[in-house]
């Protein structure tokens, strides 16, 4: 009996080894697929708001407790744009982030949505080519503006029925703005940024948005 339960273990404990190690290997298959998938996607991001360049920097920073990634694009010494990946935690379905470009002057290029969790067909519409709310920005200077929708008595437009992820996104751009000045000179870095280095190189619901709610 002792004999036949001490086996019984002992099979159940190899097929959980092998089990455990196999997962273990597919893990880390699927681990190094991602991340190379997440670096290409973020190479394209920085291409998609710049104009063609030659190499870029890096700096990381983190403002309101939030980490973000800076790319200095370069043709030879010369400058020609700043590629910016920013955040927000505020969106309607929680995490926006994005890539916004910037000329070496600090207008604003284009916006690339990188990831986003925003109710299909309302919020979803920030990634859609010449939406309402890159149109308000685009070839803008931040200094001209302030980042608030109309709603809100700014100057900005909002997508329709979805002005929270539309806060949302303008919040992540002044953001990207904030950390564009600091690598630029433009500016001083504000208390609210930190731990800047450089290299070579709120949940609000899941279910649909319908009527007002993403008002």
């Amino acid at each position: 009996m002792k004999s036949t339960l001490f086996n019984m273990v002992a099979v159940l404990f190899s097929i959980t080894l092998i089990a455990s190690a196999g997962v273990g290997a597919v893990n880390m298959i699927t681990a190094d697929a991602i991340a190379e998938a997440n670096a290409l996607a973020t190479k394209q991001a920085v291409e998609n708001v710049l104009p063609q360049f030659e190499s870029n920097e890096t700096d990381d920073m983190v403002i309101d407790d939030m980490a973000i990634k800076i790319y200095t694009a370069k043709s030879g010494e010369d400058i020609v744009g700043y590629a910016v990946e920013s955040m927000t935690k505020n969106g309607f379905g929680g995490v926006i982030r994005l890539m916004v470009g910037f000329s070496p002057e600090g207008k604003i290029l284009n916006v690339n949505v990188l990831s986003q969790a925003e109710t299909p067909g309302l919020g979803t519409k920030m990634c859609d080519e010449g939406n309402a709310l890159i149109s308000s920005i685009q070839d803008k200077d931040p200094d001209d503006m302030s980042f608030s929708v109309k709603k809100d008595g700014g100057e900005l437009d909002a997508l329709t029925a979805a002005t929270i992820s539309s806060r949302a996104y303008y919040e992540a751009v002044e953001r990207a703005n904030e950390a564009f000045e600091v690598v630029s000179g433009a500016k001083s870095a504000p208390d609210s940024v930190s731990g800047a280095t450089s290299t070579n190189d709120n949940q609000e619901g899941a279910e649909a948005q319908e009527g007002g709610n993403n008002e």
